[in-house]
């Protein structure tokens, strides 16, 4: 799964999501997308079912882009802990997802395919997403 291999801090406020993104709403490598229309934190985990389905259901072929990358980590306390005594250990790392990022691009495959793949994808996600492709 992805983690980043150092940060700088070990542990992250929750922080809230609002706007729309700054950047990467645009497809830069492949030929079709897949875009966040709300906000929202999706973890490792998401990111690599999702990575998992497309690569199964366009059957190998073709070049997929992953656009995003958990790091912020994301921490919690064990079971029957008394409230207090400080916060909890790092468990799992997170990215805030805002509306019009691109999170997945393909290239190599016919637009059915991707279409059908991400599709697949876009249900192992917690947002509403949208099928995009390049217009030249």
């Amino acid at each position: 799964m992805l983690a980043p291999k150092k940060s700088k801090f070990r542990k992250a406020f929750k922080g809230r999501i609002h706007g729309n993104t700054k950047g990467g709403a645009t497809l830069e490598f492949g030929n079709y997308g897949l875009k966040a229309l709300e906000p929202e934190r999706i973890t490792a985990r998401q990111i690599e079912a999702a990575r998992r389905t497309i690569a199964r259901s366009m059957k190998r072929s073709g070049k997929l882009w992953i656009r995003i990358f958990p790091d912020i980590p994301v921490s919690k306390k064990p079971a029957d802990v008394r409230m207090g005594s400080g916060k909890g250990s790092p468990e799992y790392f997170v990215v805030r997802i805002k509306p019009g990022r691109v999170m997945f691009e393909l290239d190599g495959v016919d637009e059915a395919t991707a279409r059908t793949a991400f599709e697949k994808a876009s249900a192992k996600l917690p947002v509403k997403t949208k099928f995009i492709r390049r217009l030249d």
